[in-house]
C-alpha cells in the first residue's frame, strides 16, 4: 500500500484535499481499515474542472497517432503490472485474486482497443442533392467530462471511459467510488508515466459525491456525463444534467432473465449460470438476477446448480485456493440476507447456502434458491450476490412476457439449441445485449449497454468513441 497514491489528482499534481479531509477505505474481508485518501469538496472539485477546462483546447488537437501511443503504453504498463494491481484491486473490494487478474487484463484490453480506434475517427464529404453544396463532415471531441465509475469493477470501469474520452480527445474529471478509490489512482499514476499531459485526466476521491458532482453539471464547462451505477443515482444526475444540456451515456442497473429451456445442453447451462451469476461474488450488472427454468428440467438443473455452488470455496480473497471473496460492505450483504429472508418466507426452498457465516467481514455463501414465488422481493431488485433465484415456466410466450416485466434491459441469457428458437426469443427479449448459450457478454470490442431503465449509449466497442465526439458539418457551395 506504500506506493499507491491517496492524494487527488488535478492538473497532473498530487495534492491534498483544500480542507484536509480525508477518508477511510476499508479492507471487506476484514473490516480494518487499509489507508486514508483524500476526501474531495466543492472547491477540489471546481480545481480539477478548470484543470480539464484549461487542457481541453491543446489536448484536442494532439494528433490522434499521440493519442493512440499513449494509450498503447499505459496498456502496456497494466499488463506488466498485473499482480500488482490485482493485489491492490482484491485489498480493497474483496474479489479473489484470480479473478482480480483475469480484470485486470480486461481493464487493459480497453486501452488497446481505443488506442487503435483513436486513428480511425472518421469523416465525410459529399455533394448535398440539390447540387449547390458539398457537405464536408468532421468529427471533434465533445469537451470536458465528468466521468463516474462504481466499486465492483474498480480498474476495468475506469478504463472503460478513460479510453475513448483519450481516443477522442477529450479532458476528464473522474470520480471514483469511495468504496474503492485506490485502482484509480493507480490508474491515473500509470496514464501520467505513459506521457498523458497534464490536466487531461484529473482524479478526485470523495465521500461527499453531490457536493462535487452537481455544480460540475449544472456549471456548464463539463460537456458529456458518463456514468456507471444505479438506475435511481442515474436519473437523479440525469435531472442535474438538464440545466446546462450536458451529454449523458448512462450504463445503469439490470435484472437479466437467464432462460434455459427443456431442450437446453444442462451442461452448458449450469457452466453458463456459474459465470453469469458468480462473476464478481454476483456483484455485476450483467448478473443473471431471476432464472426461468423450464419445469422438465427445473429440478436436474437446481440439483446441479447447487452442486456447483456449493463446492465453491469463500474466504479472503488473497488466500490460495479461494473461489468467493466477500462482499463490499456490511449494507451489500444485509441487503442480500433481507432478499433471501423475504423469498423464504415466501416459500422459496433453499437448495444450498442462506445462512451468513460468523466471524469479520462481509462474506455471504453462494446461495440457490428453488420455487420462488413470482413476488418476491428479489424477482425486481438488483440482488448483487451471490443468490440464484430458481423459478419455472411452461412454455415460450409466457417466459418471454415474464422476462420483459421488468423497468431494467441490460442483459438475457438463453439456452437452447435450437436456432429458430435462439434468434427468436433474443430478437423478443428487451435486452441491450444477450448471451446465447452463455454466461459471458462482456467484451472491450463489443457495444455494452442495455434499454429501458438500464442506460443511455453504449460503451466499448467501434461506437464506444461515438460518445465522446460530435459531428460539424461544413457546407461548402458547388461553384
Amino acid at each position: 500500500m506504500t506506493d499507491t497514491p491517496t492524494q487527488l489528482f488535478i492538473g497532473g499534481a498530487w495534492v491534498d484535499a483544500a480542507d484536509g479531509a480525508t477518508m477511510a477505505v476499508d479492507d471487506p474481508a476484514t473490516g480494518e481499515v487499509l489507508c486514508h485518501v483524500a476526501d474531495a469538496g466543492s472547491k477540489d472539485a471546481k480545481l480539477a474542472e478548470e484543470a480539464a477546462v484549461q487542457a481541453q483546447a491543446d489536448w484536442a488537437r494532439t494528433a490522434p497517432r499521440v493519442r493512440s501511443e499513449i494509450l498503447r503504453r499505459a496498456y502496456e504498463i497494466i499488463i506488466e503490472r498485473t499482480d500488482e494491481l490485482a493485489h491492490l484491486m482484491t485489498s480493497e473490494m474483496g474479489k479473489p485474486l484470480a479473478e482480480a487478474r483475469g480484470e485486470v487484463a480486461y481493464a487493459a484490453e480497453f486501452f488497446r482497443w481505443f488506442s487503435e480506434e483513436a486513428v480511425r475517427i472518421d469523416g465525410g464529404l459529399a455533394t448535398l442533392p440539390d447540387g449547390r453544396n458539398r457537405m464536408l463532415l468532421s468529427r471533434r471531441p465533445v469537451g470536458p467530462c465528468l466521468l463516474i465509475t462504481p466499486w465492483n469493477f474498480p480498474l476495468a470501469m475506469g478504463t472503460r471511459k478513460i479510453g475513448p474520452a483519450v481516443a477522442a480527445g477529450c479532458t476528464m474529471v473522474l470520480k471514483p467510488a469511495p468504496q474503492t478509490p485506490l485502482s484509480s489512482l493507480a490508474l491515473a499514476a500509470i496514464l501520467k508515466e505513459a506521457g498523458l499531459p497534464d490536466g487531461v485526466l484529473n482524479v478526485v476521491t470523495t465521500s461527499r459525491a453531490g457536493e462535487v458532482c452537481e455544480p460540475l453539471l449544472r456549471g456548464g464547462r463539463i460537456r458529456k456525463l458518463s456514468f456507471t451505477g444505479s438506475t435511481a443515482v442515474g436519473q437523479l444526475l440525469l435531472a442535474q444534467s438538464a440545466e446546462a444540456v450536458v451529454r449523458t451515456s448512462m450504463e445503469l442497473g439490470g435484472n437479466a432473465p437467464f432462460i434455459v429451456f427443456e431442450d437446453a445442453d444442462l451442461d452448458k447451462a449450469v457452466d453458463g449460470a456459474m459465470v453469469a451469476k458468480m462473476r464478481n461474488m454476483g456483484e455485476a450488472c450483467t448478473a443473471a438476477n431471476r432464472f426461468f427454468v423450464h419445469r422438465s428440467v427445473a429440478e436436474e438443473f437446481g440439483r446441479r446448480l447447487a452442486e456447483r455452488m456449493g463446492a465453491l470455496v469463500v474466504g479472503p480473497g488473497t488466500r490460495d485456493g479461494v473461489d468467493v471473496g466477500p462482499l463490499i460492505d456490511r449494507r451489500g450483504r444485509a441487503k442480500v440476507e433481507e432478499l433471501v429472508a423475504d423469498a423464504v418466507e415466501r416459500g422459496a426452498q433453499v437448495l444450498v447456502g442462506g445462512r451468513t457465516p460468523e466471524g469479520p467481514g462481509c462474506f455471504y455463501p453462494p446461495t440457490v434458491l428453488a420455487d420462488v414465488d413470482a413476488g418476491s422481493r428479489l424477482m425486481d431488485t438488483e440482488i448483487f450476490g451471490p443468490v440464484a433465484a430458481i423459478l419455472t415456466f411452461d412454455d415460450e410466450d409466457e417466459v418471454i412476457r415474464r422476462a420483459n416485466d421488468t423497468p431494467w434491459g441490460l442483459v438475457g441469457y438463453v439456452f437452447t439449441e435450437g436456432l429458430d428458437r435462439a434468434l427468436r426469443v433474443s430478437e423478443r427479449l428487451e435486452v441491450g445485449m444477450v448471451g446465447l448459450n452463455t454466461g459471458l457478454v462482456s467484451n472491450p470490442a463489443a457495444p455494452f449497454g442495455g434499454v429501458k431503465q438500464s442506460g443511455l449509449g453504449r460503451e466499448g466497442g467501434r461506437v464506444g468513441i461515438d460518445e465522446f465526439l460530435e459531428y460539424q458539418y461544413l457546407a461548402v457551395p458547388v461553384r
